[in-house]
């Protein structure tokens, strides 16, 4: 997930990943406790400073397991936020020919213009400059992008597969570099709203699922925000299940005193 999303700044302590994109998004804007700390408040401390002589707030992107149990403890006290709950969902890579065709849909190697707009209008913050940076973390990885017309010829929905070369998943949930069967990572999956509920979002999945296989992919991940049913069943559909999930953790914004 981290190569699939790579943050054009990034420093690793050896333990941490500490990730800046100018602010445009939190996963590239956000610290990654990869290994636990030796000291986990001496930790935070460096993570703030080298934050905030970015401007940028701190924030940790945890996956809920019992080991990010001392980490949370230091954030609690320090009063950090908890929001944005992502669930991680995950299918195998199913043989090509029992795979659905769907028709009219676009993949290129580069984000289009068009793609790039319609994606941002959807999930997108901030003007052209943010949007260049994003282009940056999108194409910061070998990937594929999917884009699908509605009736009148215009953009109705896109989506991106991320192919980290590799990496592997086995059965039992672990990863590592160098084994055989990379998998591939579902970003970007959106519709513009107008053309919502008619099938577009399938057909940029399905798309985006067969190119895989056509690469030989093992498998395939996604992230969907646990408060969105509708994308949580959509994915499910399509043979997803929950694997992990992760949320964010956010320094409290710090405001000057006024009045008396």
């Amino acid at each position: 997930m981290d190569a699939a999303w790579p943050a054009p700044e990034r420093h690793d302590t050896g333990e941490w990943v500490l990730r800046a994109a100018g602010g445009v998004t939190q996963r590239a804007n956000s610290v990654w406790p990869r290994l636990a700390a030796a000291d986990d408040a001496a930790a935070v401390r460096d993570a703030a400073y080298w934050y905030r002589q970015r401007r940028l707030p701190v924030i940790y992107q945890i996956f809920d397991h019992d080991g990010a149990a001392p980490l949370n403890a230091v954030l609690d006290s320090l009063g950090y936020t908890r929001q944005s709950e992502t669930l991680v969902m995950s299918r195998p890579a199913e043989p090509q020919d029992s795979l659905s065709v769907s028709a009219g849909v676009e993949i290129s190697e580069h984000p289009s213009a068009e793609w790039l707009d319609l994606w941002w209008s959807v999930d997108g913050r901030g003007g052209a400059a943010e949007m260049e940076i994003a282009r940056e973390i999108l194409t910061g990885c070998p990937a594929l992008y999917a884009l699908v017309r509605d009736d009148d010829g215009g953009p109705a929905a896109v989506g991106r597969l991320a192919v980290v070369h590799g990496w592997t998943a086995d059965p039992g949930g672990a990863a590592g570099p160098g084994a055989a069967g990379s998998w591939g990572g579902l970003y970007c999956m959106a519709t513009k709203p107008d053309s919502r509920r008619r099938g577009y979002a399938t057909r940029i999945q399905q798309a985006l699922v067969r190119a895989g296989a056509e690469r030989g992919l093992a498998g395939y991940w996604l992230l969907v925000m646990a408060s969105n049913t509708a994308a949580r069943e959509l994915y499910t559909r399509a043979g997803f299940r929950e694997v992990s999930r992760y949320y964010y953790r956010q320094e409290r914004p710090r405001r000057a005193l006024t009045g008396c």
